[in-house]
């Protein structure tokens, strides 16, 4: 019988392998990043509404120390998807993907800052192993790194975003969670395309085929896909929520090939990167397997 992280590992897997589709709806999608990810909160934020106060007929308590940290994770998330679908556009899919394999390094330095806890050398070592399988990526597409940094950035950002909703879960439900950080970045995009006199006629047009994509974005790959991504960490820790979104490369560079083909054939050099992360991956998994099994025979002993 599988344990309860087993579990949430592969629920956790399967939501990364949405995140994956994600990338894939970005570019079937015929709309500028901005406009597109002011739809996806939107929508995200009509399904949750409804889930949240027709559904399950929750009130929400105002409290003040939760509302500045949804103002900082909704800015973060909206700036994170805003820079990730415009490297999209600018580089496509797959360079895009290959470049979230930085998020493992970078949680495990910015992770027990933000948590104090002293640092782990297992997850520096894997989350540098990753590192090294995206500088072997990066090296067989030199002409991209514009849009490699955008991507780079994008994955800043999430790491950010990651951290502030560990914290989060620990006191609060994470539909609540997500439905104020959809509804706070939409926020944050409408005063920027209200400032910069995006809202038009072009902004309001959706041919039918987007608007199908969009629901399907909004829906699936951020309601749900989002809120669960939240739950799962109160059962594993923001570096191995980083380490398993390496994945999503591997998921969405997979989709990408089934849909859009040769389109998509990237040099053997990208491939040898995407190997590399993904044994860090199952490094990682094993070495935490192991830890967690001495933690509960110590337990047990004790």
């Amino acid at each position: 019988m599988l344990s309860k992280r087993v579990k949430s590992v592969l629920h956790f897997h399967f939501i990364v392998f949405i995140f994956g589709f994600t990338s894939i709806l970005g570019v079937l999608i015929d709309k500028d990043a901005v406009s597109l990810v002011w739809y996806r909160m939107l929508i995200a934020s009509i399904f949750l509404t409804v889930f949240l106060f027709f559904i399950k007929k929750k009130k929400f308590k105002f409290n003040f120390n939760l509302l500045y940290k949804l103002i900082g994770a909704g800015f973060l998330i909206a700036a994170h998807w805003l820079s990730f679908f415009h490297a999209i556009k600018m580089v496509g899919v797959s360079p895009t993907l290959a470049m979230l394999s930085s998020g493992a390094l970078i949680t495990a330095v910015l992770e027990p800052v933000f948590y104090k806890r002293k640092i782990l050398f297992s997850e520096i070592l894997f989350g540098a192993i990753a590192m090294i399988g995206m500088f072997v990526i990066f090296k067989t597409s030199p002409e991209d790194w514009m849009g490699m940094f955008v991507a780079l950035v994008s994955m800043i950002l999430a790491v950010f975003f990651t951290l502030i909703n560990g914290v989060l879960i620990k006191e609060n439900s994470s539909v609540i969670i997500t439905h104020g950080e959809m509804v706070i970045g939409m926020g944050f995009i409408s005063l920027y395309v209200l400032f910069s006199g995006g809202f038009d006629t072009s902004f309001f047009t959706i041919t039918p085929s987007d608007f199908s994509y969009l629901i399907v974005l909004g829906s699936v790959c951020t309601a749900y896909a989002i809120t669960f991504s939240i739950e799962l960490m109160k059962q594993l820790n923001p570096f191995t929520i980083m380490l398993v979104i390496n994945m999503e490369p591997i998921y969405g560079i997979l989709l990408a090939l089934l849909i859009f083909g040769d389109g998509e054939l990237m040099s053997s050099g990208f491939y040898i990167g995407l190997s590399i992360i993904l044994f860090a991956i199952i490094l990682n998994s094993i070495v935490k397997g192991y830890q967690n099994k001495k933690r509960t025979k110590e337990g047990a002993l004790n």
